[in-house]
């Protein structure tokens, strides 16, 4: 790099390109140039400037004393210009690699906001062991314990709050089909925040009538409903207990959800009233397959089901350790002694966990609703924490793929217009026909004999025939699918053999990307997999991934009550959020900088020359890359000095890309994707010459995190890093 005189910043002025942000750096002190956009000038006298004036600020990379840390064997190397250490996990956490630090708490809440499902759990400081589930829930179907309430959300018609759960499927299952046009239904929509590429505070969601509403608003209004629902248990249970400043919540998300989609999570949060943008740190993201992980860290081997054996209580995961009896015992005595929905857990780890070493190595599959979700573990001793081994992967192969097939199946019978009219049209019937059908899914299994009927809402019956002038036995006898026929109690009379058939796209989609993922050199060794999620319930993936995944030596457990792992494990993450100490960074983060241009190595075009020195524009500065293990409160530091005096505001340009050899910001796949945001206090003037903000990131937990720190006076600086502002 070019060291650089102390020349001011009129004889590194560019001008008017319209690049967002660049930085030179020395080797010894990385002094530099970065360009930000600044909001209005506050200061008193001095004129409001425009928002999208442009202000350069001096930017200090790392701290010079800091000396670099090398990397594993087989971590990706950090650019030898970026005069930042590199970010290593280590055994023995570095000085500045701190865990960050957390107000008390007197009880955990944990929220499992899920695609098609939903509940909350929560766990007192002063008896962590014991987890209490939620209320059973309201309406729903006659003979079946609801742990969690389906999630769906019911608005007037002009767009208040009404219910949520089984009291807004079974309120709007009874209106009047002409009145239920006008009211707000949506379900299953947390996938649409998974999969909008373009996600912002103002993205709107479409409900079953097809009116649109703000995303965030309809979030807010959920985790609202469940705030209250909490608070009114917790109240009932302390009476005592303060509301204010002793609750730390935690909200679960798939691991394959990108920066925006956590984030827009946290600002539903902050709507609907959790915890407050002063007190961010009361809530924790938890990610759901870290979350089973850390639950199955408490169980006993009778908990578990070995899909080899399909032995419920005896399948045997290696040698079984001599078991106290008589303890085991007392606990469940304590366990039935007490409310039916308090789940005791093991104050250690459970035997499973007891028998593994340190290295042992595991992958969980969490398979719910909307996504699939894997992640690789490999338990550390003696504490036994956790470390990711490769990054999180999977798609959008969750149980509504089913469902997806079942209405194209309807489409191919009926016609695909009229099944798109029909929803419009008759939203309530829509919504008891799903209903049928998900019970019908649930029965599903791989060796079940008799023919499966699905119920057709008279509703159906009767606007088809309006529809089309003939009835739906007319429609099944002339349609091209044979292994439908209709029954004389006016029911779809479907064969095993075609509901099995609805499953495949959305099964062989799951075992593809766990195949995929065992492939891959970092994860070598592994024999054990966890399935887990509301999906792992069904009998048919689990038959499937026994097939296709036990032929190699790999042991497929599912955890009992598999459908609430991820609630339990939440509410653990709650509890201790340092188990996952080393994750492995998704994408490569960094900024855009401007180096000394070398011939030959840098392109003709990126040349730039001013004052008689030549630079190389838009080189991409990694503050981590992809894949790399990055240790729990590990930190990249930057230091800015404002351009100006006065200077309020500085925002910065952060950009991404999934490789880990890029090296501009133009380069293919390298896009903007968010921006650091450092909200400056007014000067005192008692410091004179630069005035020096330094920037602390984090990129091993679950949200990349910021924090900054005049360092004149020692203050903290409000800083923010955010990825819906594209």
């Amino acid at each position: 790099m070019l060291a650089v005189p102390d020349m001011g910043l009129q004889g590194l002025y560019i001008g008017g390109s319209a690049r967002t942000e660049f930085c030179m750096s020395t080797p010894a002190s990385a002094c530099g140039l970065v360009r930000a956009q600044s909001s209005a000038c506050l200061h008193p006298r001095l004129p409001v400037a425009s928002s999208e004036s442009r202000l350069w600020v001096l930017c200090r990379g790392s701290s010079p004393e800091r000396s670099p840390v090398p990397s594993p064997p087989g971590s990706p190397r950090t650019q030898e210009s970026c005069g930042i250490a590199p970010l290593t996990p280590s055994q023995s956490p570095k000085p500045e690699a701190r865990a960050p630090q957390h107000a008390p708490f007197s009880v955990v809440v944990a929220i499992d906001f899920g695609t098609t499902s939903s509940g909350y759990a929560f766990s007192f400081a002063s008896d962590p062991e014991a987890i209490h589930m939620m209320r059973k829930w309201e309406g729903g179907d006659p003979g079946v314990a609801h742990q969690k309430t389906p999630t769906c959300l019911l608005l007037t018609p002009e767009g208040a709050f009404h219910s949520f759960g089984y009291t807004a499927r079974d309120y709007y299952h009874d209106l009047d089909p002409e009145e239920a046009r006008d009211w707000l239904y949506f379900e299953k929509f947390k996938m649409k925040i998974h999969s909008a590429t373009d996600l912002t505070l103002k993205t709107q969601l479409e409900a079953v009538n097809g009116k649109k509403m703000p995303a965030l608003e309809v979030f807010a209004h959920a985790l609202r409903f469940f705030k209250e629902h909490a608070l009114q248990e917790l109240r009932e249970q302390c009476p005592s207990l303060p509301e204010k400043d002793t609750v730390r919540w935690v909200l679960t998300v798939p691991a394959i959800w990108k920066q925006p989609a956590k984030q827009f999570m946290r600002e539903a949060a902050y709507l609907a009233g959790l915890v407050s943008r002063e007190d961010a740190g009361q809530l924790l993201i938890a990610l759901e397959p870290e979350a089973a992980s850390v639950y199955c860290r408490k169980l006993r081997l009778h908990q578990l089901l070995d899909l080899s054996s399909r032995a419920p209580g005896g399948g045997r995961l290696g040698e079984r350790r001599s078991i106290d009896s008589s303890f085991r015992q007392a606990r469940e005595q304590l366990r039935r002694s007490r409310h039916s929905r308090t789940f005791l857990v093991e104050s250690g780890v459970g035997e499973l966990w007891a028998e593994m070493q340190a290295g042992d190595r595991y992958v969980v599959a969490d398979c719910g609703g909307g996504t699939v979700d894997l992640t690789v573990h490999q338990l550390e001793q003696p504490h036994g924490t956790l470390k990711e081994l490769y990054k999180a992967s999977g798609g959008p192969y969750g149980a509504v793929g089913v469902d997806l097939a079942f209405e194209q199946l309807l489409g191919r019978i009926f016609g695909e217009d009229f099944i798109t009219t029909f929803k419009r049209q008759r939203p309530a019937a829509w919504v008891d026909l799903t209903i049928a059908f998900e019970a019908r899914k649930r029965t599903a299994g791989p060796h079940r004999a008799g023919a499966l009927n699905i119920s057709l809402p008279f509703s159906f019956i009767d606007f088809y025939r309006k529809q089309r002038g003939h009835n739906v036995e007319t429609a099944l006898r002339r349609s091209s699918v044979n292994f439908v026929k209709w029954s004389s109690q006016g029911m779809l009379r479907m064969s095993c053999e075609a509901m099995n058939e609805l499953f495949q796209p959305t099964v062989s989609g799951i075992i593809q990307h766990i195949e995929a993922l065992l492939a891959r050199p970092e994860v070598q060794g592994v024999k054990l997999l966890f399935l887990v999620g509301g999906f792992a319930e069904s009998a048919v993936l689990q038959h499937a991934v026994q097939t296709a995944l036990g032929a190699r030596g790999l042991r497929v457990v599912v955890p009992h009550d598999v459908g609430l792992t991820i609630l339990k494990g939440a509410v653990l993450f709650g509890q201790a959020p340092g188990v996952v100490r080393v994750r492995r960074s998704p994408l490569t983060y960094g900024v855009g900088v401007l180096n000394r241009f070398v011939a030959g190595r840098h392109p003709p075009e990126k040349l730039l020359v001013r004052d008689g020195r030549r630079w190389c524009t838009d080189v991409f500065e990694r503050f981590v890359a992809a894949e790399q293990s990055v240790a729990l409160g590990e930190e990249v530091r930057r230091s800015y000095c404002p351009a100006r005096p006065g200077q309020r505001r500085v925002l910065i340009n952060l950009y991404c890309c999934a490789a880990e050899d890029a090296r501009f910001i133009t380069d293919p796949g390298v896009r903007k994707c968010g921006a650091l945001s450092l909200e400056l206090e007014p000067s005192d003037g008692a410091s004179p010459g630069r005035r020096e903000i330094r920037a602390a990131m984090q990129f091993g937990d679950t949200e990349i995190k910021v924090t900054a720190v005049d360092v004149s006076t020692n203050r903290s600086v409000r800083a923010a890093i955010d990825f819906l502002s594209n």
